[in-house]
């Protein structure tokens, strides 16, 4: 059964408030960017799309069987509840401040040197093309596990709320519940990728994502703060 303070439709929902992160789109259209240009064709994009889309949510996955495998082993998850609430209600207030503010003052970012690091792994991976097609797919396969680590500060706070709701339940229940959760995650980039294939320049998306990235924040912001608040009302015994 269901911890007794979550429904589908609570998984849903955080799920997609994750997914719309200006760091997630950020990333995916960058990356759509640099497969367009290297691959020159629209379908070797979307295959490449597509397949650093599955590893992003092989990834996140497994960081959230991981946590919550640890978390219910060792019988602290009335503590990793707490934290995932406080982690929620400062995630909140974060997000809401660089609604007015943009990027003022401490945000949630990727890890320090996070973007810089990918510029440089996809310029040296540029050339993979000319050596074998499959190379780069490899490579972008692999900047999807790198994306996930180090996009954790910038989008982890939804996933952990969620993990410290399941871990009050059985893991046996909380496995199909994180699959759902990360295939609503998925969906938006699925999306974006879909409107790049038909014809939507990169550019063009990330005008869009520029002049949307501050609603997307107070929404992130706004959701966060009420799961955080809701986490703390409907706090579990800890000891």
């Amino acid at each position: 059964m269901l911890p007794p303070d979550i429904t589908i439709w609570v998984i849903i929902g955080a799920a997609l408030v994750d997914s719309i992160n200006p760091c997630v789109f950020g990333v995916l259209i960058f990356l759509i960017a640099f497969m367009t240009k290297v691959f020159k064709s629209r379908a070797k994009m979307l295959l490449g799309g597509l397949l650093y889309t599955a590893v992003v949510y092989a990834t996140y996955l497994a960081l959230g069987f991981g946590i919550l495998r640890i978390t219910v082993s060792t019988g602290f998850s009335g503590i990793f509840y707490l934290v995932a609430a406080l982690i929620a209600i400062m995630a909140g207030v974060l997000e809401i401040k660089d609604f007015f503010w943009y990027g003022r003052g401490f945000t949630l970012e990727m890890l320090p040197g996070g973007a810089a690091r990918l510029k440089r792994y996809t310029a040296t991976i540029a050339g993979a093309e000319k050596k074998h097609t499959l190379l780069l797919m490899l490579a972008t396969a692999l900047l999807g596990v790198f994306v996930v680590l180090v996009e954790l500060p910038c989008t982890g706070a939804p996933y952990f709320a969620i993990l410290g709701l399941l871990a009050g339940g059985e893991y046996a229940v909380a496995v199909p519940l994180l699959l759902l959760y990360n295939l609503v995650f998925i969906l938006p980039l699925l999306a974006v990728l879909l409107v790049a294939y038909l014809g939507v320049s990169s550019g063009a998306l990330e005008r869009w994502r520029a002049g949307h990235r501050g609603l997307m924040r107070l929404f992130i912001g706004v959701s966060l703060l009420a799961l955080g608040v809701f986490m703390l009302y409907s706090l579990p015994p800890i000891f």
